[in-house]
């Protein structure tokens, strides 16, 4: 691996941990939760600061990051409305003072319910603010695509159904697609031959047909015959907008669409990676690029830091322990109940889901080593 390749790869990292730690923080102290520390990476500390209640800390290995509220497991609150000398407290707790009081702040525990739930939610949607500001830059540079059909192969499934160079394809299982390369997470990706609904448009008008895939000895796979199913759009425009949303969209779906292949068992080992599987995407995508130079190899890093970013969105909300989908439904159970799950309980399941995600987290890296070499 070399060192440009690290360094990349460290770019990428602080964007999206950097982005996910910053919203935790953000809203937390807009809320008024104490924040304790906020840390980027793991291990030793390179160097730290204190300011305003939060000790800011760099640490050594590039896996990961953290922003810590006050007293997560504690019930005091931390009261700092101090009156200054010659000031009668009461006057200032009741607003009867000329001067405005400091404003309260709270541990984790003692703020209120959706308080707390959004400071731990802002983590996760400001991944996806980062990948959306991403992607308007790269759409900006880039463009984007149509899901326009372009070329067909003779004789395969999709001719059979129908379709037609200059279709614009508009729907797929009734579910709407803005970009080309939907497309190719929807049909093309399509292992188990099943029927796909296919809604189109031509000349304005609207047609539905049922493309069914074929399995091909040859090839070893089900195919539908779509070879070019991508118009190129400039954005450089008022669309950048519009198709910054949609590239956003593109990869939410995706990572939810994989997500649930991995779940079902449609999936593989192979379709997961860990620092180590992302260190060499970042390579390979760095090796491919250099010929065109810095600013294209800058872009695709920006392109991979946006897909990443949604990847770490998506994640955390899964109602996992340990991960901030699973702190959530904690919360989300105490506003329905009026009152928070024991601590003790609360902690068993959160220790449980450390655990399993540790399991993971050595079964990811060592599947990555594995295929590194």
């Amino acid at each position: 691996m070399s060192v440009t390749t690290i360094i990349w790869f460290i770019f990428v990292f602080c964007i999206i941990v950097v982005s996910h730690e910053f919203g935790h923080m953000i809203i937390a102290k807009r809320a008024g939760i104490q924040v304790d520390e906020f840390s980027i990476g793991m291990g030793p500390k390179i160097f730290g600061f204190h300011r305003n209640g939060t000790y800011y800390v760099l640490r050594w290995l590039p896996l990961g990051g953290a922003c810590i509220f006050g007293g997560m497991s504690e019930e005091d609150l931390l009261d700092e409305v101090k009156p200054q000398s010659g000031e009668d407290e009461e006057e200032i707790l009741t607003g009867e003072s000329d001067e405005l009081p400091k404003r309260k702040t709270y541990k984790f525990r003692d703020a209120p319910v959706w308080s707390r739930i959004s400071s731990v939610l802002a983590g996760p949607m400001f991944n996806f603010i980062l990948a959306y500001l991403i992607a308007l830059v790269i759409v900006w540079a880039y463009g984007s695509d149509k899901p326009v059909v372009k070329e067909l192969m003779d004789g395969y499934p999709a001719q059979e159904a129908g379709l037609m160079p200059g279709d614009e394809i508009i729907k797929i299982n009734g579910s709407r697609i803005h970009v080309g390369r939907e497309i190719y997470v929807d049909m093309v990706i399509n292992k188990n031959g099943k029927p796909v609904e296919v809604t189109y448009l031509r000349n304005g008008e609207e047609h539905t047909t049922v493309i069914v895939p074929k399995y091909y000895e040859e090839e070893g796979r089900y195919l539908m015959g779509l070879t070019n199913y991508m118009e190129y759009v400039d954005c450089k425009n008022a669309s950048v907008f519009k198709y910054s949303l949609y590239e956003v969209r593109y990869g939410l779906v995706a990572t939810v669409k994989c997500l649930g292949m991995l779940i079902s068992g449609n999936g593989s080992k192979d379709d997961l990676a860990g620092p180590i599987g992302m260190a060499k995407i970042i390579g390979d995508v760095e090796e491919v690029s250099k010929p065109y130079g810095f600013l294209t190899t800058l872009l695709n890093m920006f392109n991979i830091a946006m897909l990443l970013s949604i990847n770490l969105g998506v994640m955390n909300l899964l109602p996992i322990p340990a991960l901030d989908g699973g702190r959530l439904v904690f919360l989300l159970i105490e506003a329905i109940r009026g009152k928070p799950v024991p601590v003790e309980k609360e902690g068993i399941v959160q220790l449980a889901g450390f655990v399993l995600l540790f399991a993971l987290m050595i079964f990811v890296m060592f599947n990555d080593i594995m295929r590194f070499f």
